[in-house]
């Protein structure tokens, strides 16, 4: 009797361990579950390469205006029967010369511009999804529905993603030249202009890719979050673009897995994710930049090398390998 009593505590720790176990694999064993899981990360990690650059030149707006002026590509493109990404990259491609055009012929600024044209573009999307007789229910396409994508929307995700990852990747030294000296940058003989147009079309394809995961409000956040949070955490742009994808994915799956357990939006609790992953790494880097204070006001400066602390800098960026 004495050795039944001493066993059931253990007995019951198994029992709660394999309870344990069985919620974190039981939402994997679904497969719409493992579609929004493969297309949530793959639009995160591309998304979170992009922002690295998009911090670092402070194109952070223009992201938002590209996520938001595709939404009248994707009703266009529901009323003609074309997929959805074509309307979309359209749109967007769209939107980014509409906006090079208006501060290229006017006395208006960049921000201005792209406010102006932005907001309207948008503005002329939702009209156009009011208005829109529809057995599909296009506010999926503002706010998400990761958990109902289809295999097509799978296939057309990971192709994008890769192409897009693909071509970050190739270019990253360029990229990373054009986002701290463009002077420079056209002084060595870099293609300044193409770098441009390039990376304006990759926001607009990697725009497409997170709209089948967030949808066209939490896109920006995609586009935004994790590089600033990379930014925060490390001094050069080669861990960026490790450290930016890393906190993407991971909040990728968190995010989803959550969604799942707790019953609530899988696109809004990523997003989530990314905002306290921010946090914290926001409060990680202000308790490290007062120790390196407090060190430094003990001790003097250090003789050589770089601060212990402190955001990135384009000079560190150039000389290290992206």
């Amino acid at each position: 009797m004495t050795g039944l009593v001493l066993a059931a505590p253990g007995a019951g720790a198994v029992l709660r361990a394999a309870s344990g176990w069985e919620l974190l694999v039981e939402p994997w064993r679904y497969e719409f579950m493992q579609r929004a899981l493969l297309v949530t990360v793959v639009a995160s990690v591309v998304a979170a390469l992009l922002s690295c650059w998009l911090v670092l030149i402070g194109w952070s707006l223009m992201g938002d205006a590209v996520s938001h002026a595709v939404l009248p590509g994707v009703v266009l493109a529901y009323l003609l029967g074309a997929p959805f990404a074509v309307g979309a990259l359209v749109f967007g491609v769209g939107a980014v010369a509409l906006i090079g055009w208006v501060r290229a012929t006017s006395r208006v600024k960049e921000d201005a511009a792209i406010g102006v044209v932005f907001t309207t573009v948008f503005a002329v999307g939702v009209v156009l999804v009011s208005v829109t007789p529809s057995r599909v229910d296009l506010s999926h396409v503002l706010f998400g529905n990761v958990l109902g994508v289809s295999d097509a929307d799978v296939v057309q995700v990971v192709v994008l993603g890769v192409v897009a990852a693909a071509l970050l990747v190739l270019k990253r030294r360029d990229l990373t030249v054009y986002a701290f000296d463009r002077v420079h940058a056209q002084v060595v003989g870099l293609p300044v202009h193409r770098i441009g147009v390039l990376l304006l079309g990759l926001l607009a394809v990697s725009v497409v890719v997170a709209l089948q995961a967030v949808g066209v409000v939490l896109a920006v956040a995609m586009l935004i979050t994790p590089g600033a949070t990379a930014y925060l955490l490390t001094e050069r742009i080669w861990r960026m673009l490790w450290v930016a994808p890393a906190i993407a994915a991971a909040c990728a799956v968190v995010g989803v897995w959550a969604s799942y357990a707790l019953d609530v939006a899988s696109a809004g609790l990523v997003v989530v994710c990314q905002g306290l992953a921010f946090a914290v790494a926001y409060v990680t880097a202000r308790v490290r930049h007062r120790v390196a204070a407090g060190r430094a006001t003990r001790h003097g400066p250090r003789r050589g090398g770089l601060p212990a602390a402190g955001p990135v800098s384009g000079r560190g960026c150039r000389g290290s390998s992206a």
